[in-house]
């Protein structure tokens, strides 16, 4: 059973998880994305995880494999992301993009089920929902664009430390301006 205490940690799967275990966790993984280290990002992921970044109007509560997704990566699409973003074939991103990630206001919950919860049926283990705000700034091509949201994912502590069940992006923007592309790990 998952719950969560007053000071902010959460028990799950027998043992505590503190906020600051879990914004350790978040700004390991913004700096592994940063230095395009994606073995290491893929890592942070259980077998059978997802990856997600719905579309500009999604709401909570809607499913974004029903309402539409830039991105909604099972297991099998994620580890192929991330092996087309290591080659060249990922023509988008060579040379890299250079980028810089805010992660803030970092909130633990119980993973209460709920319509949104897209936890995959092979993962069985107890998790708990993280939520926190992000900003990533993104140079490429002589731009440099911003990209708000906030992070709703959902996490599983292992005997190798904390790992990703559902890692979801949900951008803060109206719409993405004409040319914006998210071939980079939101």
């Amino acid at each position: 059973m998952t719950t969560i205490s007053s000071s902010g940690s959460v028990r799950c799967g027998g043992r505590t998880v503190t906020r600051q275990e879990v914004e350790d966790f978040l700004y390991a993984e913004a700096d592994i994305l940063d230095h395009w280290d994606y073995d290491g990002w893929l890592a942070l992921f259980e077998p059978g995880a997802r990856y997600e970044i719905p579309t500009t109007d999604y709401r909570p509560g809607w499913s974004p494999h029903e309402t539409g997704s830039f991105v909604d990566d099972d297991w099998d699409l994620l580890r192929a992301r991330v092996k087309r973003l290591k080659s060249r074939k990922a023509h988008a991103e060579n040379p890299h993009s250079r980028t810089h990630r805010l992660v803030s206001n970092v909130r633990l919950s119980a993973n209460a089920a709920n319509a949104e919860s897209t936890e995959s049926t092979e993962n069985t283990g107890e998790s708990f929902r993280v939520a926190a705000s992000f900003v990533v700034h993104r140079a490429r091509d002589g731009h440099f664009d911003a990209y708000v949201g906030w992070y709703d994912h959902l996490l599983v502590p292992t005997e190798d430390g904390l790992r990703f069940r559902l890692r979801r992006s949900v951008l803060g923007h109206e719409s993405l301006a004409a040319g914006a592309r998210l071939s980079f790990i939101l």
